[in-house]
């Protein structure tokens, strides 16, 4: 047994992580690995020849360099810290979420016309839609979760490029003005909902590719639904619609590169 100790230049956040988590799957004779995000440190305990590990570090392009690498006694295993039925109950429970919070959200966007709202509302049901596919896997192969979360990033591509669009067709037209107390009230809510939703995720701590592009989903929500209470300030000092136009581009680039990070940790 060998225990190797890599830097990694590049590994800033758990996407990385998972990253190479599910990279290394591919190998035969890795028995656990920590992750040190703060010392961009990962230590692992194999079998298989630290040269093969080595190189199929550096193909990710991070930045790695192998440390140390020494013999050892230790031999643990990596043991998931929550079960398949864990997961499937938290997924239905951030899908529910989802769910409401996109018919609530479409509706009051749609009544107050605010873009920024019908854009939140579009990222809530790529989010929906995601958890649900994602049950479908919770317990299966890795292949199934490697697959379910490159659907996810596909889908969220999709829903930025129809959001673009119609933020370019509401700049091009006469648009209502839409009402700031709706989009601070509506997305003040919508915070907490994803607040507690993030929170459930992080607790889970799991390493699974759908379950990290879950959480991926949520920190993107949470940021998007503060920057829409800013914005509903900004429309109500200013008295334009503007700023509303502003925060849907920003959501739909938010989307935009959640999708490509989910892309990359289902390479």
């Amino acid at each position: 047994m060998y225990k190797s100790t890599f830097h990694v230049e590049k590994m800033d956040c758990p996407c990385e992580v998972n990253l190479i988590r599910m990279t290394l799957n591919e190998l035969t004779g890795i028995q656990h690995l920590d992750a040190d995000l703060a010392q961009r440190r990962i230590t692992i305990l194999h079998t298989c020849q630290v040269d093969i590990l080595t190189e199929k570090l550096q193909s990710l392009a991070l930045g790695t360099t192998l440390e140390s690498c020494e013999q050892t006694e230790e031999s643990l295993a990596y043991v998931p810290t929550s079960s398949a039925h864990q997961e499937k109950k938290l997924l239905i429970t951030v899908l529910m979420v989802n769910a409401i919070f996109f018919l609530i959200e479409s509706i009051i966007g749609w009544l107050f016309q605010s873009m920024g709202l019908m854009a939140d509302a579009l990222d809530m049901l790529a989010d929906a839609l995601v958890y649900g596919m994602a049950l479908i896997v919770v317990g299966k192969s890795i292949l199934h979760k490697q697959r379910i979360a490159q659907f996810s990033g596909y889908i969220q591509i999709t829903l930025a490029i129809i959001g673009i669009i119609e933020v370019l067709r509401r700049y091009m037209g006469a648009e209502s003005y839409p009402s700031p107390i709706a989009m601070a009230t509506m997305s003040f809510l919508a915070l907490l909902g994803n607040a507690y939703c993030l929170w459930l995720l992080q607790r889970n701590n799991s390493q699974e590719a759908h379950m990290r592009a879950s959480l991926i989903f949520s920190a993107n929500d949470v940021l998007i639904n503060i920057g829409i209470i800013f914005t509903a300030f900004a429309v109500w000092l200013t008295n334009s619609p503007l700023p509303d136009l502003i925060i849907g581009t920003v959501v739909f680039v938010l989307v935009l590169r959640g999708a490509w990070r989910i892309l990359q940790i289902a390479k």
